[in-house]
């Protein structure tokens, strides 16, 4: 049955219930917010890139950034905006973090239909973000290229992650040589275009998984020849395998 659109926001947060394929327009916040996919996966579109915010990740958005956000699969959104001196604790620009289970049941507290007094509020804020600092960055971001050349092989590969085509193949598509091509990846986007592709089908099989798709298919649709050699990549970047995050995902919002 389809999820109506349902929302529960105040201005400390709260909570948006999206049916699949829902796309916020783009905005800003005045104030430095973190988004929590409690079911379903989120990508959060920024000028800087994508992040790709499963169930076991919480993604940071700064005061004034562009962005808009994406559900794929019904997708349980919970926001929690925080106080100034709080948000100067944590990146200056958009970042995704590990959800411990204590970040996550907090995140679910501020978030959901109990009242807090502002003391016990404030508490619960300082709890969330000393988890978050003692977190470690997780992969679930691409990068946005910047180079014309970079641009076009990303929306290459972006219209078909299952792509195999060599760099060498792809920069005379593109008009660039190999060496390049590489020498962009490494200074613009800070890695190899082998890991910046890999990057990028594990983020695209992160939605097909909330889509409903199964491990098999995915893996295909994503350019793994099998099924072991995606399951093995996508637990390297995401911390779980395809089944367990999919499982993890697709249940009804706490």
């Amino acid at each position: 049955m389809p999820v109506a659109r349902q929302s529960r926001i105040w201005p400390s947060g709260g909570a948006h219930l999206w049916p699949s394929g829902s796309t916020s327009p783009t905005h800003s916040h005045p104030r430095g917010h973190l988004v929590y996919a409690a079911s379903g996966v989120l990508t959060v579109h920024t000028e800087d890139g994508t992040w790709v915010v499963p169930a076991n990740r919480v993604a940071w958005v700064p005061a004034s950034s562009m962005h808009h956000h994406r559900a794929h699969g019904d997708t349980d959104m919970r926001i929690v905006f925080l106080p100034v001196a709080l948000a100067r604790r944590a990146p200056a620009r958009p970042a995704v973090f590990l959800a411990s289970g204590l970040a996550r049941e907090v995140l679910l507290a501020l978030t959901g239909s109990r009242r807090f007094d502002p003391g016990a509020r404030a508490r619960l804020h300082r709890v969330l973000v000393d988890e978050l600092r003692e977190a470690h960055e997780q992969p679930t971001h691409l990068p946005e290229p910047r180079d014309d050349r970079l641009r076009a092989v990303a929306r290459i590969l972006g219209a078909d992650p299952a792509d195999a085509s060599s760099l060498a193949v792809l920069g005379r598509r593109v008009g660039a040589g190999a060496r390049t091509l590489s020498r962009l990846f490494h200074d613009e986007l800070g890695m190899t275009f082998y890991e910046w592709r890999t990057q990028l089908r594990v983020c695209h099989a992160l939605v097909l998984l909330a889509e409903g798709h199964d491990t098999t298919r995915v893996a295909h649709a994503c350019g793994w020849a099998n099924p072991s050699g995606f399951i093995a990549a996508f637990t390297a970047v995401v911390g779980t395998t395809p089944g367990r995050h999919r499982a993890g995902t697709a249940g009804p919002p706490p």
